[in-house]
């Protein structure tokens, strides 16, 4: 009996608070605040601004607005301000609406909302880039690099040229490195450095894209991207393998960045290279212990990743590929029969090649015959005599001789 009285005193008790609050908002009208309006500020970005109703009454009221994005994501928040900023993709529009939150005590009422449009710009329908896809890197500098890349529209005319812009935060820049398709048309382009603080977590990169053509109006398109998510993961420095006793053990150091090294992860490929086996590991830190068959090779490449800082971007590139384990006597001896193995296949290509030349110039190039002489030497003695001796009449003789022999040589030939 006591407990029910108990529970009776405190309802009574609360009735007694709300009742004098319920009484003293009866007959408070809650207006929508005027003159709403939309403003395009930035790619991509959207001013909402409006003004308190002047009919509303003040007094001991709370005022507060209620601001709710339609398109092109839904998202719903409340302000005690009177203006906004929004990042939104605006190719297909954007529609929002806001209206006034009253507050007394624990007491809320809510206005009629109050909507506001922006129309899509103009342009032909299937004119607009298709499958962007963008990508940044940390450079040794410690600058990022952009690099974005499409396809144009299905409709869009032949002489369609497209022109990308880039935002970040308040900064905007328009490429100047384009790369051409099959057409002729820009499908990719790249920053070199860009304004993008490679120490800034989960910002969004604006990414906008019109065109040109003499045929039709281009329809622009923009996409947002997070920072961290599109980033190319360098690949991790100075890594190093080497064997103690049964373990392998690898060490390297985290990737070009200015994150830390607990925000990163990595991926060890360990392939036998005697049993053909591979497999990858996860590993949370920058070294590793792994028991092997010592007897058999190694090889090994590491890739990296970002882990609990911020969102996860794409793999690095693996690295270089290291080896490890096997009989190097073993190896030793491969290599030089291999070399045997080629140079004497060298060699004896080179025999072959040289005979069959000579066998080709001989075919080509026969050897002169020598003509045979027709007639008798008329002085045989006295010629014989004139080479061995050294008189001047025997000289004379032997001249007489060779004249003689040359002259019946080219009545011969000729």
């Amino acid at each position: 009996m006591a407990n029910m009285m108990g529970v009776f005193l405190i309802l009574l008790w609360i009735m007694n608070m709300v009742q004098p609050n319920i009484f003293q908002a009866e007959g408070v009208q809650v207006f929508p605040p005027v003159n709403f309006t939309l403003t395009v500020s930035a790619l991509a970005e959207v001013f909402l601004h409006w003004k308190p109703n002047p009919n509303q009454e003040q007094k001991n009221y709370t005022i507060r607005y209620d601001v709710e994005i339609i398109t092109p994501v839904s998202e719903e928040y409340d302000t005690k301000k009177t203006h906004t900023f929004r990042t939104a993709v605006l190719h297909n529009g954007f529609l929002a609406r806001v209206r006034t939150l009253l507050l007394f005590n624990d007491l809320q009422m809510k206005s009629d909302w109050v909507m506001g449009e922006l129309k899509p710009p103009l342009g032909a329908a299937e004119t607009s880039v298709t499958n962007l896809s963008c990508v940044t890197y940390i450079t040794i500098y410690s600058t990022v690099s952009l690099h974005c890349a499409w396809f144009p529209g299905k409709r869009a005319p032949e002489d369609t040229e497209y022109f990308l812009f880039y935002r970040y935060k308040t900064y905007t820049e328009e490429c100047q490195d384009y790369i051409k398709g099959k057409w002729n048309r820009n499908i990719e382009c790249r920053f070199s450095r860009t304004h993008i603080d490679p120490e800034e977590v989960d910002n969004l990169i604006v990414i906008h894209i019109n065109g040109s053509s003499k045929y039709a109006a281009i329809k622009p398109f923009q996409q947002l991207f997070n920072q961290n998510a599109i980033e190319k993961v360098n690949v991790p420095r100075n890594v190093t393998v080497f064997l103690e006793q049964n373990d392998l053990l690898a060490k390297w150091e985290k990737p070009i960045s200015s994150f830390p090294e607990e925000c990163f992860e990595y991926e060890f490929c360990l392939c036998n290279l005697k049993s053909g086996s591979k497999q990858i590991l996860k590993v949370s830190s920058n070294d590793f212990r792994l028991r092997i068959d010592v007897t058999g090779r190694y090889s090994i490449q590491i890739r990296a990743n970002h882990y609990i800082c911020c969102e996860r971007g794409f793999w690095s590139d693996w690295s270089e590929i290291l080896y490890v384990g096997g009989n190097k006597q073993e190896d030793s001896v491969a290599w030089i029969l291999a070399v045997l193995c080629v140079s004497s296949c060298s060699i004896a290509l080179l025999v072959a090649i040289i005979r069959k030349i000579s066998h080709v110039w001989s075919k080509l190039l026969p050897p002169i015959p020598t003509p045979r002489n027709k007639f008798k030497d008329p002085f045989p003695n006295d010629y014989e005599r004139a080479r061995t001796c050294t008189s001047e009449t025997e000289t004379e003789l032997g001249s007489f001789a060779e004249d003689f022999y040359s002259s019946a040589l080219e009545d011969c030939v000729f």
